[in-house]
Order: structure tokens, then C-alpha cells, then sequence
């Protein structure tokens, strides 16, 4: 019997004809975890697929070996293997919230592990699911334990999801991007937990991702995926210190967290009399109108009934934003950053305070005089996968906002079509394609395509890479600094990533349950942060620490997620 606990040789997989999968060979030791990362296609979640017998049965192909404790898993009868999921084979998938049944309640579903124990006493299950529950941070089990999913926040239903897996005390347990959704500090709370649990209970962990930054922090060894093969694997200190392949070093140099000052040369520097202006920012104090401001935010407050009680989603918010600058808006789920956005587009309206885009209020407004202003204020979504009409060619997508503003003829449209395609890097043949034939990259390119085809002066940029791999949200990046220096125009961007606001931001504000906590420029915020929540924010940002100097972590993750939970 083979002394790891995980071993894989030789594995290829198809899908019919087609390989995806290579001659992938790499081992976990009992207690060990190791990464598998590379970009979307790679074959990491192939690979895992295989690893837990959940390739589509009957499409895909898997030969060589993918051993467990000495036993070949793809050999297996399915009658012998299926005892081993659960037990020996745990999984936490991406996304929590499609992983959960929605109309059964958190314990009903976590009774479903609980058998896996061998436990027949109802009640002894349920005090074992409790001290789970309690065990991976969550302050009140008992409430959890009767809740429906989506009554929970996101980052409470992935600790539900690791508690639900580790509970059968798995030797194994393959987690699938499970923090890509979650905010930067529930991010860290997470791994965290997942790294205290995995040496308290002697745990291996095999960790998909493509964030090389969370696999060289997290993980013991590394394994570089690309087109299906490994391009190099070992130690994670060794592979992120000095990659040997051309590969393993551009993910290593797309990484924001490594790389702050990537942008830097490519920005506007600030005069001394627009700092002058930004003297008090810290304090989210309103500003004195000045001639060079795109964007004015001056004291908004928004009010939300739900749930029978009233929710201030914004209180005395102010921030501005100078011409041709980009101002980041950062926080945690709940912040108000989604709100502020909205009310600055006009899709709710604000109970107090003053908002302006170039000098023009939008308050008072009649919705002729709104609609012309906020032709001239655009917006990129997050997920380019959901923001695009699947069933629209590209070239009518990006005309949309033309036809709906009645600008120019139909033969004007058409050139600024082709304008905007060019303008974002895409051959002029995607015109013609649907967003189910481009990538993600490709489709977000199209995205800011529609963005800009009305030639706006602002652009709302919300979370506009985080769907995106890192190398893939590296070229989205260095499109929207190209863009902003040959088309002056100004960026309100929206993210939960301090590592990529520190790239690409002049100025920042720090929101916290609908207050600016802290603002300011962004070297400023980021080297002498002055409000505890803006330090635990930029705490959280994942440093790529190798994971054997990481320890300790049990007291203060537990406290820390009771905290924030």
C-alpha cells in the first residue's frame, strides 16, 4: 500500500474524441495539502471530477490510476465506491448556495452526513451536527440548524458546507474554488477554518483554484494545470518562489496582490491642488464643489423596509471622483457599495443628500433630463456570463444602447459597432457570434464594448473581473487603463478585492453597514490605514505566505467568525 493517501498517475480524460485531461500524475500525503491551479479549461475541476467518481457518466473517459489509500477508485465497482464518498472522500463545491436544497432546512440536510457516523439516535446525531456547526464558527448552531439556506449569508452557508463535510471526519476533501464568491474577509475566515481543521483532525486537503496567491498560502505542494497537462509541481515554496516555466511565471505576475504597483506608470499623477481637495476625505466629509469633478456624492442616505423593519443600506454616504481618475468602492457584502451605485444610476432614488455627474444634479430631475445624463454614465457588470442576451448576436448587444438613446443613422451605428469592437481588441467577426461562442474574457470585452459605444464620460465598473481567471482579468485590466488614458474617461470601480483596488484605484472609499469609514488616496488608505475595519480588510488580502508558516489559527478564526458572521 502506497504511504499517500492520494495518488494519481497517468490520468487522462476525454469527452469523446476529445482530450482534455494528460498524463496527470501528482500525490497528497495523509495530512497534506496540495493545489491544483491553472486558468478556466486547465482541467482542475476535470481532475477533481475523477478524483470523486462524478465525471458524466457515459460522456467522459478516465484511464490510469487515481489510487485512495491503495485502492484504485476508477476500478472500482460503483457498489464498493459509493460507501467511500462521504466518508472517505468529502467535497465543498463553489458555490454554496446552489449546493444546498432550498426547501429543506439546514438540519434536515445536515442529518443526510450525520448518517454517514453510523449513528441511529436522532437526538445524539443532532448534538453532533450542533458541536459541527459550532466548530466551524457560527455563533448561534441552534438557529442555523433550523434555517432554510437562504436565510443565511454566503459566507454562512460555505462554514455550513465544511461543517456538513467534515463531520463523517473524511480522510480527504477536495474543495472546489470554495471562496471565489466570498468577500475578502469571509475568504480569509474560510481557509482559515479549513486549514485548523485539517490539522486538528489530520485532514489531506486536495484545493482547486486559479488564484496562485490562495494555493501558495494554503496549500504544501502545487501542481501548474494548462490545456489539461502540468506544467510544473512541487513544493509551494519552491514553485512561487522561482517558477521554472514561462506559464507558472505569467500566473505568477498577474497576481495583484504581488504586483500593487503594476498600473502605476500608466495613471495620472495627482496635483497638488486635487489633493488639496481630498484634504478631509478620510473622514467621508462632503467637498466643495470643484471644476474638475465628474462625480458628486454629497450626504445620501437610502432607507429599505425588509423583513417589517426599516434598513438605513446608506447613511450620510459622500465620496468624488476628479476626471479621468478611477475611485474604488470597498466592503464587505452589505457595505452599501451596490446601493451607492444604484443611486448614483438613477435606479432608486435618494431620501437625502445631493448627487451629480458632471455638475448636473440628478435630483429634481424629469426622467427625460435623467435619461440624458445618465447616457453620458455606463455600467459593466460583474458576471459577463448572465449580463449578455444569449439569444443576441455580439454586434446587436453592443448597438443596444444606441437604438435605445436614437443616436446617429443606422449606417453611423454599425461604424461605432465596429469602432467599439476594435477599441476593446476583438476582430470584427465577433459581430456576428452568440456570447455562447466567446470566452469569458472575450465576453466581457463585449461588455465594455456596449459600455462605450455611447461614448460616456463615466464608467460604473461593478466587480467586473471576479467571474474571470487572474490572467484573463489581467487583460481586462490593462484594456480599462488603456481606455481611460486615450479616452480620459472616469471609473467608479466596485470590488471586494483590495489587491486589485490597490492596482488600478487613485482614491478609495472604505464602506461599513452604509458609512464611509475611511477614505482617502489610495496609498494613503492602504499604507496607513486608520479605522480597525479598513485593517482588517487589507489583513485578509491573501499574502501567498507558504502554508507551512501559517499556524495557530483556531483561537482567532473562531472568535473572528462569531464576530463577523
Amino acid at each position: 500500500m502506497s504511504a499517500d493517501l492520494l495518488t494519481v498517475e497517468g490520468l487522462s480524460i476525454a469527452y469523446g474524441p476529445t482530450a482534455v485531461v494528460n498524463d496527470v500524475s501528482f500525490s497528497v500525503a495523509k495530512g497534506e495539502s496540495l493545489a491544483l491551479i491553472g486558468e478556466s479549461g486547465s482541467g482542475k475541476s476535470t481532475i477533481a471530477k475523477a478524483v470523486l467518481r462524478l465525471l458524466p457518466h457515459g460522456e467522459a473517459t478516465a484511464t490510469g490510476r487515481v489510487a485512495l489509500n491503495g485502492r484504485d477508485v476508477l476500478a472500482l465497482p460503483e457498489k464498493q465506491f459509493r460507501p467511500l464518498r462521504g466518508r472517505e472522500l468529502g467535497f465543498i463545491p463553489q458555490d454554496p448556495a446552489s449546493a444546498l436544497n432550498p426547501v429543506r432546512t439546514i438540519g434536515a440536510q445536515a442529518h443526510e452526513a450525520a448518517a454517514l457516523l453510523g449513528e441511529s439516535d436522532p437526538s445524539v446525531r443532532r448534538t453532533r451536527i450542533l458541536d459541527v456547526l459550532e466548530q466551524v464558527g457560527l455563533p448561534d448552531p441552534v438557529r442555523v440548524y433550523d434555517s432554510y439556506p437562504h436565510q443565511l449569508s454566503g459566507g454562512m452557508l460555505q462554514r455550513v458546507l465544511i461543517a456538513l463535510t467534515v463531520l463523517p471526519r473524511p480522510s480527504l476533501i477536495v474543495a472546489d474554488e470554495p471562496t471565489s464568491a466570498l468577500d475578502v474577509t469571509v475568504q480569509k475566515l474560510i481557509l482559515d477554518m479549513l486549514t485548523e481543521l485539517r490539522q486538528e483532525l489530520d485532514i489531506s486537503l486536495l484545493l482547486i483554484t486559479h488564484d496562485l496567491a490562495i494555493a501558495a498560502e494554503r496549500a504544501d505542494s502545487l501542481v501548474v494545470l494548462k490545456d489539461g497537462a502540468v506544467q510544473e509541481s512541487g513544493p509551494s515554496r519552491d514553485v512561487f518562489a522561482s517558477p521554472r516555466t514561462d506559464y507558472a511565471r505569467s500566473l505568477q505576475a498577474d497576481v495583484p496582490a504581488l504586483h500593487p504597483d503594476r498600473y502605476r506608470d500608466q495613471r495620472v499623477v495627482f496635483r497638488p491642488a486635487e489633493q488639496a481637495h481630498d484634504g478631509d476625505s478620510r473622514t467621508g466629509a462632503a467637498s466643495s464643489p470643484s471644476p474638475g469633478l465628474q462625480i458628486e456624492v454629497q450626504g445620501v442616505t437610502k432607507r429599505f423596509s425588509a423583513g417589517g423593519k426599516d434598513v438605513l443600506a446608506c447613511d450620510g454616504v459622500s465620496f468624488s471622483v476628479q476626471r479621468g481618475r478611477t475611485h474604488a468602492l470597498v466592503g464587505e457584502s452589505g457595505s452599501g457599495k451596490t446601493t451607492a451605485v444604484r443611486l448614483l444610476l438613477g435606479l432608486e432614488q435618494p431620501d437625502g443628500g445631493q448627487i451629480s455627474v458632471a455638475g448636473q444634479s440628478t435630483s429634481g430631475r424629469s426622467r427625460a433630463e435623467v435619461r440624458d445624463i445618465r447616457r453620458h454614465l455606463q455600467l459593466v457588470y460583474q458576471n459577463p456570463f448572465t449580463s449578455l442576451d444569449p439569444t443576441w448576436r455580439v454586434g446587436r448587444i453592443i448597438r443596444e444602447p444606441l437604438d435605445q438613446f436614437g443616436v446617429g443613422t443606422k449606417p453611423e451605428r454599425a461604424q461605432r459597432v465596429s469602432e467599439a469592437l476594435e477599441s476593446v481588441g476583438l476582430p470584427a467577426d465577433v459581430a456576428s457570434r452568440r456570447p455562447a461562442h466567446l470566452s469569458g474574457g472575450q465576453r466581457q470585452r463585449v461588455a465594455i464594448a456596449r459600455a462605450l459605444v455611447v461614448r460616456p464620460d463615466v464608467v460604473v465598473l461593478d466587480e467586473p473581473t471576479s467571474a474571470l481567471d487572474v490572467s484573463v482579468q489581467a487583460g481586462i485590466l490593462e484594456l480599462l487603463s488603456r481606455l481611460q488614458r486615450e479616452l480620459g474617461l472616469t471609473y467608479l470601480f466596485v470590488s471586494h478585492d483590495l489587491a486589485l483596488v490597490r492596482q488600478v484605484a487613485d482614491t478609495v472609499s472604505v464602506l461599513r453597514k452604509g458609512q464611509v469609514v475611511e477614505a482617502g488616496a489610495v496609498e494613503d488608505i492602504f499604507s496607513r490605514p486608520q479605522h480597525p475595519y479598513t485593517r482588517a480588510l487589507l489583513d485578509s488580502i491573501p499574502l501567498a505566505t507558504p502554508a507551512s508558516a501559517l499556524g495557530g489559527l483556531a483561537t482567532e478564526t473562531k472568535q473572528l467568525a462569531k464576530a463577523t458572521a
